[in-house]
């Protein structure tokens, strides 16, 4: 089952690490709340690629009532779609001051998924209702609907084209203009598929993505879907705060450095981190 809240508390991330205050509220109820299955697929220590770990620069706040869907940094600016019917919303946030420059909810029918900025718009992923939101990048208003099959989970945009997982082991390319797929790949770690690939991160000429129920990120060479390196990001919440939270979804490259911004659904935080071996 679902668990659907009531109300949204604004709570501002801040880059600069600026104390802010918040007032969280936690879903009662963690387990299944968007009904996808968890699998046993492991990416196990395959010598063949790097394995790196998330090594911790700072930690930031982060609103615990956000169920992190998608995570983007765009000229200074936080963009970060959340899920959850009758709660799912875009909200963009200063980095530099902390302050919320407009938020715009989902109609209460849809469950948000991922986002991505390309130039002055914006595109909002659902999850089973087969719609893209185009939005004005500046207000994050809805400027039109556009369908597409499947389900929507994660994307990001590589300069040319937008990225888009859907829980399988594929990547589809669609132009980010008229949102129409052109081409996908198989993701595969040593030809075996890598399935549930969830929050997208376009940079660096790779794809990192979310593994679904899973402590791990993995690098994608786009143009063959070769995993090329597995990261593990377990460990950035305590214990008592990880049993209060749900799983890791979130991943942002922070422009002109090497590091990244990592948040999970209802986190209190999140972290900037870069990736060092393992």
């Amino acid at each position: 089952m679902r668990v659907a809240r009531t109300g949204t508390v604004l709570c501002a991330l801040l880059v600069l690490g600026l104390g802010v205050a918040c007032a969280p509220q936690v879903p009662a109820q963690r387990d299944g709340q968007d009904d996808r299955e968890q699998t046993d697929q492991s990416l196990g220590h395959s010598g063949s690629v790097p394995h790196l770990r998330a090594e911790v620069i700072n930690t930031l706040p982060h609103d615990r009532s956000s169920f992190t869907q998608g995570l983007e940094i765009a000229d200074g600016t936080l963009y970060e779609g959340t899920g959850l019917r009758g709660s799912s919303l875009l909200r963009a946030t200063d980095l530099a001051s902390g302050s919320v420059l407009a938020e715009e909810p989902l109609p209460a029918e849809f469950f948000g998924e991922g986002v991505t900025v390309t130039s002055d718009r914006i595109w909002q992923l659902t999850w089973q209702e087969g719609v893209a939101f185009e939005r004005d990048r500046r207000t994050l208003r809805e400027l039109r609907r556009v369908r597409y099959d499947g389900e929507g989970w994660g994307l990001c945009h590589d300069g040319s084209r937008l990225v888009m997982s859907d829980g399988s082991d594929r990547l589809t390319f669609r132009d980010p203009r008229s949102f129409e797929p052109a081409g996908s790949v198989r993701v595969a770690l040593d030809g075996s598929p890598v399935r549930e690939l969830n929050e997208l991160d376009c940079s660096g000429g790779a794809v990192w993505a979310n593994i679904w129920h899973r402590d791990q990120i993995v690098r994608i060479d786009p143009s063959d879907g070769r995993v090329t390196a597995v990261v593990d990001a377990s460990g950035l919440l305590p214990p008592d705060q990880a049993a209060r939270a749900g799983v890791l979804n979130g991943i942002a490259a922070v422009p002109g450095t090497n590091e990244f911004l990592l948040t999970g659904k209802n986190w209190p935080t999140t972290f900037r981190v870069r990736f060092v071996p393992a």
